[in-house]
């Protein structure tokens, strides 16, 4: 019966991570984009990482794919689907990678600045494919740094949500991780 208990906890939690995360790219799609055509803080990634942390890169990867499939019929815009998608799936990778094998030698925000630096990266690149342009490369640049300042803003908010909440509701994953 534990077991039962523990995949519902699990299930209720991924919901609320995604729905956290669809209500966090709702409110920020209502702002102009920052310098960049449609660039934005990516502040829903918070929701993906943490599922990250404290599951696994599977449950990390559904909250990803169902807040970029809400959040493009949300938007009315299934071409970006690609982009938030793509993107996604790459940057929850990159996090997934480093937080498995190179943790805690590295810093959960030197693992977000990596993650959304490759998530601006891969965006990038889908554009010039889609478009047959390579012109949007000289975006890439403030691309870059955009990823650094949102993966560091999104970083210091995994570490204060982590620091903060008590550790019974995080079912002590994180800090399985670190004693390892």
């Amino acid at each position: 019966m534990k077991s039962g208990k523990s995949a519902a906890k699990k299930i209720a939690t991924l919901a609320i991570f995604t729905a956290l995360s669809l209500i966090t790219f709702i409110i920020e799609s209502q702002f102009p984009p920052i310098f960049i055509p449609g660039a934005k803080m990516g502040l829903a990634n918070i929701f993906s990482f943490a599922a990250l942390i404290m599951y696994s890169p599977w449950e990390a990867f559904i909250v990803v794919a169902v807040r970029t499939a809400l959040g493009a019929v949300y938007a009315g815009n299934l071409s970006a689907l690609l982009y938030s998608f793509t993107g996604g799936v790459v940057s929850m990778g990159v996090s997934a990678l480093l937080f498995y094998l190179v943790y805690p030698r590295i810093s959960i925000m030197s693992i977000s600045i990596c993650a959304a630096v490759a998530h601006n990266i891969t965006q990038c690149i889908v554009f010039v494919l889609l478009y047959d342009t390579t012109a949007y490369f000289a975006y890439l640049p403030y691309l870059i740094l955009l990823g650094v300042v949102s993966g560091a803003i999104v970083g210091g908010v995994i570490m204060l949500i982590f620091k903060k909440v008590p550790q019974s509701v995080f079912e002590k994953a994180i800090y399985k991780k670190e004693k390892k």
